[in-house]
C-alpha cells in the first residue's frame, strides 16, 4: 500500500471515481459485445483495483489516527485523574445549562 501525499484523495473524490467505474461499467453492460470488450473489462479491473487499494489506505490511517488519539486520551486520563473528572463534569454542567435554556 502506498502512502504517497500527493496521490492523496478525499473521500468525496473517491466516491465520485467510484461513481464514474460504476457508470462505465454500466455503460459497457448496456452496449453489444464487441472485439474492445476484454480491453474495457481489463481498464475496469485496473480502475477498481486502484479505488479498492486507495479506500484500504483510508481506511488504515483513519484507524492508525484514531488508536493514537485514545491511546493519547488515555495516557492523559491516567496522568490527572481528578482535572479529567473536573473537565467532564463542567462540561456536563455547561451542556446541561444550554439545553436547558434552549427548550424553555
Amino acid at each position: 500500500m502506498k502512502n504517497n501525499k500527493d496521490t492523496a484523495q478525499t473521500p468525496k473524490e473517491l466516491l465520485n471515481d467510484l461513481h464514474t467505474l460504476v457508470a462505465d461499467a454500466e455503460k459497457m453492460m448496456g452496449e453489444s459485445i464487441s472485439e474492445h470488450t476484454a480491453d474495457a473489462v481489463s481498464a475496469l479491473r485496473t480502475r477498481y483495483d486502484a479505488a479498492q487499494e486507495r479506500l484500504s489506505d483510508i481506511y488504515e490511517g483513519a484507524k492508525t489516527r484514531v488508536v493514537a488519539g485514545a491511546k493519547c486520551t488515555d495516557t492523559a486520563i491516567r496522568e490527572n485523574p481528578y482535572q479529567a473528572l473536573a473537565i467532564a463534569a463542567g462540561v456536563g454542567l455547561l451542556a446541561g445549562v444550554l439545553l436547558g435554556r434552549r427548550s424553555k
